[in-house]
């Protein structure tokens, strides 16, 4: 288990993975709190800690002297929540949980602000990529990227079916990646998002801007996902550092 996060967190995550991955299906009983406290080395206190959330979510169910059991509510489980620590957990977890049924790759001459936003100067054309992905049948994040025209023209859209753009970027163009400035808003879907995530005009969504930039601080990626706001929950880990005015909360890094 990681250090950096509370083991009961862990605990209740891996709970929440065999439920939504079929391992335990609904109203079936899961291991009892002495089994879960020798399967994960604890204390019995920090099993019941993690089974309490679940059941406070609604996603267990206890019963006193049977004991603790997945909801039977099949459609409470496909809107499981899902819940990520860093940005480079949710690309690679909707690769390997979802599945894209659409891939679009276009030229375009880019408004003046994703001009800027890439550092292109003059230049005005820049390669934008639509994808929608699906879990469990349902779209849940459309993402568009906006790519330099000589990275853009590299990208093979067939590959972008199999994996993370930032991995092609990675591993087959060969761009070093050294940080990257995200922004997350909440947003109401407009009428191309609604149609793309098959929602209403105006629903509630969660909108994600980021720019990667390259160890050169060149920006050499611009993505803008809308995604389900009831499918999304991003997790900040804090830390108290002292400082010689006082104590300052940082982000603390996986």
């Amino acid at each position: 288990m990681s250090s950096l996060l509370p083991v009961y967190y862990q605990i209740k995550q891996t709970i929440r993975g065999w439920i939504v991955n079929k391992e335990f299906n609904p109203g079936e009983r899961i291991p009892s709190e002495n089994e879960l406290t020798h399967q994960f080395h604890v204390s019995r206190l920090t099993v019941r800690q993690a089974i309490s959330q679940l059941v406070q979510e609604g996603f267990l169910i206890s019963k006193r002297g049977e004991g603790t059991f997945v909801t039977p509510d099949k459609n409470l489980i496909n809107s499981f929540g899902i819940e990520f620590i860093g940005f480079m957990d949710d690309l690679f977890y909707q690769v390997s949980k979802s599945k894209t049924k659409s891939v679009e790759i276009i030229q375009v001459e880019a408004p003046k602000f994703i001009r800027e936003k890439l550092g292109l100067g003059e230049e005005k054309k820049v390669v934008q990529i639509k994808r929608v992905r699906f879990l469990n049948n349902r779209p849940f994040t459309y993402t568009i990227n906006y790519l330099p025209m000589e990275i853009g023209v590299r990208i093979n859209e067939r590959d972008l079916y199999l994996k993370p753009l930032l991995q092609i970027m990675e591993q087959d163009i060969g761009i070093q990646f050294a940080e990257a400035y995200q922004t997350i808003e909440a947003s109401f879907a407009n009428q191309e998002v609604a149609k793309e995530l098959e929602i209403a005009v105006g629903s509630p969504i969660l909108f994600v801007e980021r720019i990667m930039y390259t160890q050169k601080q060149r920006p050499v990626e611009l993505v803008q996902s809308s995604r389900q706001g009831d499918l999304y929950k991003y997790v900040v880990r804090l830390k108290s550092v002292k400082r010689k005015n006082g104590n300052i909360w940082v982000h603390r890094p996986d």
